[in-house]
């Protein structure tokens, strides 16, 4: 047992934050107290009480859990640089100030967010489960066992009909050419983690299956890139909503590029990191919109 005082951390915000799929609350109607985490094989129960955070793992465990939740990075110095002018950006990133860009298994992620598309986080949750329970290895524990992700190795034995079974839709023929490719040496993973975020888009987008949506989040959640910034429907409607009627483009940029041309103008003065301000923005909209839904079921 590992207990850290940290600041600008918290577990539910990453645990929801749309870019992990393998954080589970360890009870499942109190997601406050504590969390199963698995990554790369390894496992983790971390729990959180206000800024104590105790990561239940063995001392040599402590520096993979350390980069994973990037606890070097100062994210308070992100916070900061926001431009108290932008009050939407400002009350964004103090609502989700303990969000954290995590660093995952770049292989992981590459399927996780070929699965991604048209999904519920829920959805995804569940597939990516299924995947490993189907195809990845066994880790036994004391108190029980787990599944690893499967390696592209492991992943590859599954046909496409075995994908499809899984209910993976147009996505199964994406993953199978992805297993093959990288089994192959087509698709280099090692190649891909030393190409900065430019090459390492001009790279993504040339896999099939890859759109420049994924490719982003694959930069942001899988190289660790911070300053990718993914637009799926919720960023497209902060940015149409927040940012577009006080811009300057809107008048001379076409519509298809309309998203591009606001981030640049709004988000380019955060040079390296603005995909963290993005995962402020897309917690801090998802947040508030399911509270809006409750309120109006009630």
């Amino acid at each position: 047992m590992i207990s850290k005082n940290l600041k600008d951390f918290n577990l539910r915000q990453i645990a929801d934050s749309g870019q992990c799929f393998r954080m589970i609350p360890c009870a499942p109607n109190d997601p406050q107290t504590a969390y199963r985490v698995i990554s790369s094989g390894h496992f983790l129960i971390v729990e959180q009480n206000r800024d104590e955070v105790i990561f239940h793992c063995p001392d040599d465990e402590s520096a993979f859990w350390n980069h994973y939740f990037d606890l070097g990075t100062d994210y308070g110095a992100y916070i900061r640089a926001v431009d108290p002018a932008d009050e939407y950006l400002s009350k964004a990133a103090a609502f989700g100030s303990g969000i954290r860009i995590l660093n995952q298994d770049l292989w992981e992620m590459i399927i996780t967010f070929i699965i991604s598309q048209q999904k519920t986080i829920p959805a995804i949750r569940a597939l990516v489960e299924a995947l490993s329970e189907k195809y990845g290895t066994r880790y036994e524990l004391s108190s029980g066992y787990y599944y690893a992700f499967p390696t592209p190795e492991e992943l590859n034995h599954a046909s496409l009909d075995d994908l499809l079974a899984l209910k993976l839709g147009y996505r199964a023929k994406y993953i199978k050419r992805t297993c093959e490719d990288v089994c192959s040496g087509k698709m280099d993973l090692d190649r891909l983690r030393g190409l900065n975020y430019s090459d390492s888009m001009e790279a993504l987008l040339s896999c099939y299956g890859i759109g420049v949506k994924v490719a982003n989040c694959i930069c942001l959640f899988g190289l660790h890139h911070i300053g990718a910034f993914p637009v799926d429907t919720w960023i497209k409607k902060i940015l149409l909503r927040e940012y577009a009627p006080k811009s300057r483009c809107t008048s001379h940029v076409p519509e298809s590029r309309l998203c591009e041309a606001l981030i640049e103008e709004n988000f380019s003065k955060y040079p390296g990191f603005a995909g963290v301000l993005q995962q402020y923005i897309f917690f801090y909209e998802r947040e508030f919109s399911s509270k809006a839904a409750q309120t109006a079921n009630v």
